[in-house]
């Protein structure tokens, strides 16, 4: 199951080296103002979707996608918070 969000991050990371109008990736990768204007957009959308019991997984993945590319644009790593997720694991 988690082998998509692999796979997902390492598209994120191949789009970083495409054309922004051919990839909607490579867009937000390269605007952090639309990137964090998305993932704002889409927690919104995933808070409505829950209050309203409908349409919520469609909307959690998009929050999932924008915060990865989110993330892979400040240069913080998947890893790195998948490492300190564990740490504090009890």
């Amino acid at each position: 199951m988690f082998e998509n969000l692999e796979q997902l991050m390492q598209t994120i990371r191949e789009r970083k080296n495409s054309s922004p109008d051919k990839s909607y990736t490579n867009k937000l990768l390269n605007d952090k103002s639309l990137s964090v204007a998305k993932v704002k957009e889409e927690i919104a959308e995933l808070i409505e979707a829950v209050e309203q019991n409908s349409n919520k997984i469609h909307e959690a993945a998009d929050v999932i996608y924008h915060l990865m590319v989110y993330l892979e644009a400040h240069n913080i790593k998947i890893e790195d918070v998948m490492s300190e997720l564990k740490k504090r694991q009890k």
